[in-house]
């Protein structure tokens, strides 16, 4: 081999050895894997933790994969320590992972909650005694913990810190509270007639949801064109101020009502409340009516009560009917006129220990008049017309299980009521009537999804309304105008006014109130009820369902400055008549 051939093949060699030479470094540097496997593990087996990792058996190690998998491990959430082991072995490298459990969990504890108790949160942590802790599923249970809060008013909820220390978890959670409730823009109404009607005082826990019903309520009160609230940083760390600013609006309303019967013909009057007499909270009211029905009133209370506040009422009433009809078995037997004049007074309040109770005592002066006794249908009928003066003592006690906190009606009403007449005082009659009243309200959910239309607001939704009232009556001698009374805008719709009258009642009332819009809505309703055992009737006038009357129709409500508008067209098993006035039935 001459010397250029040998300098052209080493040449030749050169470059083979220089080409070659860094993918012989890159085998070295990457040795393939031969084992996996996993160190320090007591309670998570192996094969959960190595089905996260991306390393092979087979594979050329790679460090950017092993730093992927100590991550992968450790966001199991069950390790509070990550690390790996390389040794070589036969054919390549193995891969050990060491890992340092959490502590087997022993105990959950909650430092710092007042609203809820230890055993209620409980319910929402999936965390269980004798499982490894594991940060993620724990994470979740704190979330589900702040939802429970959230869900419930309580928004500004924190958990502060968890701190665990062997087997024992303690969650500290901030519940932050009330502060002071400040209140301005008032220029009539007294503070305190704003402050007892936000159900707050400093140190309750916040809620959000409690807060926005309280000034839904208090808007509803009528004294005011606008309340708007404001925060501020309380007087201790944990607490808010509410700052809440009221702008004031006339509290006068002057009231008209209306009614016609296709028999009876139309009767109305006017009347004038302040619901906000000299800004004290209180209702004066002075009104008439007129028509076949023609009446006056003077009236003044306080309505507002509670477990040291009491409620009170005092007023007059002159009442004079002319062509009344008197009515026996639902046929009419007579017309006449009469004339009632009524004078009250009364106090109550809420009991101590449950303010869901409260009692209220009434005294009742009435004079009675029927005269002018004519059109006798039924012979022997003008001798059920009495006369003369009345002094009773009214009892109420009653249960209000309706949410406070709502701006609208949910939940249950029971009256038990208790009149006895008593020949004192000038009273000429004795007797004793009870009576049961219950009512009750309940949100429908559903209809706009029926309706196809949105129906309502949260604040404002289509409710279920129904009353139930039944009476009983004991004594020799009831003068009509005691008897029980049925009949008209304010009992049993479509049918005249008092035109079942007895010693024993029954009464139901079911309404579905519809919401349109903030200020307009429809009400569907059905009325049924009677009366039995007039004086003038035998024992087979006794109770009995077979003789219910019963009425249905539909209602509009109007939001305007007089207060609630209503109109009612019911007919009932004889005649249609549309009712107008202010206010709900019941």
């Amino acid at each position: 081999m001459n010397e250029h051939l040998k300098k052209t093949w080493r040449i030749l060699l050169f470059l083979f050895v220089v080409l070659l030479l860094p993918n012989v470094a890159a085998s070295a540097a990457e040795p393939l894997v031969s084992a996996l496997g996993v160190d320090g593990n007591d309670h998570v087996v192996a094969e959960h933790i190595l089905g996260v990792v991306g390393t092979r058996v087979g594979e050329p190690l790679s460090r950017e994969q092993l730093q992927s998998d100590v991550e992968a491990i450790y966001n199991l959430g069950f390790f509070s320590f990550v690390d790996i082991n390389l040794q070589s072995i036969a054919g390549g490298v193995g891969v050990t992972y060491i890992v340092r459990e959490n502590p087997v969990v022993e105990q959950i504890t909650f430092s710092g909650n007042n609203i809820y108790k230890d055993e209620d949160l409980l319910k929402v942590v999936f965390t269980m005694p004798g499982t490894v802790f594991n940060r993620v599923f724990f994470r979740n249970d704190l979330d589900r913990i702040q939802e429970k809060y959230h869900k419930d008013g309580y928004v500004m909820v924190k958990i502060a810190d968890v701190v665990v220390e062997g087997g024992l978890i303690d969650v500290k959670i901030v519940e932050p509270k009330f502060g002071n409730i400040i209140i301005q823009g008032n220029k009539i109404t007294k503070t305190n007639v704003i402050a007892r009607e936000i159900k707050l005082k400093r140190g309750d826990p916040f809620n959000a949801t409690i807060l926005r019903h309280s000034i839904s309520r208090l808007q509803a009160k009528g004294f005011f064109e606008d309340v708007s609230i404001g925060f501020e940083p309380g007087e201790e760390p944990e607490e808010t101020d509410i700052i809440l600013t009221v702008s004031e609006q006339k509290t006068g309303r002057i009231g008209l009502s209306i009614s016609h019967g296709t028999e009876s013909g139309w009767s109305g009057g006017l009347s004038y409340t302040d619901t906000n007499w000299k800004g004290l909270g209180r209702v004066g009211e002075v009104g008439f009516e007129t028509g076949d029905n023609e009446q006056y009133w003077i009236s003044y209370r306080e309505p507002y009560m509670d477990s040291q506040y009491y409620a009170w009422k005092i007023g007059f009433s002159r009442r004079k009917w002319e062509d009344r009809y008197h009515y026996r078995h639902g046929r009419r037997a007579l017309s006449y006129d009469d004339e009632v004049k009524n004078i009250y007074l009364g106090a109550g309040r809420k009991f101590r220990k449950d303010e869901r109770y409260s009692w209220f005592l009434t005294l009742d002066w009435r004079d009675v008049d029927a005269y002018n006794i004519r059109d006798i249908l039924i012979p022997g009928s003008e001798g059920d017309l009495t006369r003369g003066k009345i002094f009773s003592v009214i009892g109420t006690l009653t249960r209000n299980n309706t949410d406070p906190y709502l701006s609208y009606s949910k939940g249950d009403i029971i009256d038990l009521n208790v009149e006895h007449a008593l020949e004192a005082l000038g009273g000429e009659y004795s007797y004793t009537k009870y009576w049961l009243q219950a009512r009750y309200y309940a949100p429908v959910k559903g209809l706009g999804d029926l309706f196809d239309s949105r129906i309502g607001d949260e604040d404002n939704p289509a409710i279920f309304a129904a009353r139930l009232r039944i009476g009983f009556s004991s004594g020799e001698r009831i003068p009509t105008a005691s008897l029980y009374s049925l009949g008209g805008s304010g009992t049993l719709r479509g049918y005249d006014d008092a035109e079942f009258e007895g010693t024993e009642m029954l009464l139901g009332n079911f309404e579905l109130r519809i919401p349109i819009e903030k200020a307009f809505g429809f009400v569907f309703f059905y009325d049924i009820g009677n009366t039995w055992k007039s004086p003038w009737q035998s024992d087979n006038g006794s109770f009995g369902l077979s003789d219910l009357y019963d009425s249905w129709g539909v209602g509009v409500r109007v939001k305007t400055p007089l207060g609630n508008f209503r109109l009612d067209h019911a007919t009932g098993e004889r005649e249609s008549r549309t009712h107008f006035g202010f206010g709900e039935m019941f």
